[in-house]
């Protein structure tokens, strides 16, 4: 008697952990699908790709700015460094771009 209520003891279990399981699975599925068609995803996302490109324009631009104010010359420094850090900038965003959009 005591084998038998702990076989069904067990089935409910496993009962109860499949559909704990799959309504688990169904919830995070919808959590995924709002995330990526929510406008707060499309801000952050606008978000993301502005800060990719004006870090590395502006740290570039510091740098061009350092050089020409320490080693004068002819070459304008800061335009280099400024397109240098424009060009890595949108290289940056698009890298990230892309592995958002193949993660979704």
């Amino acid at each position: 008697m005591n084998s038998s209520a702990n076989q069904q003891r067990q089935k409910l279990q496993k009962e109860l952990s499949n559909k704990i399981g799959s309504k688990e699975r169904r919830k995070l599925l919808a959590q995924k699908k709002r995330e990526h068609g929510s406008v707060l995803f499309g801000l952050g996302m606008f978000g993301m790709v502005g800060w990719a490109v004006a870090i590395p324009t502006l740290v570039f631009l510091a740098i061009g700015i350092w050089i020409d104010s320490t080693y004068p010359g002819r070459i304008s420094w800061t335009l280099i460094f400024l397109f240098v850090g424009v060009v890595l900038g949108c290289i940056n965003a698009w890298y990230w771009v892309s592995k958002e959009s193949q993660q979704g």
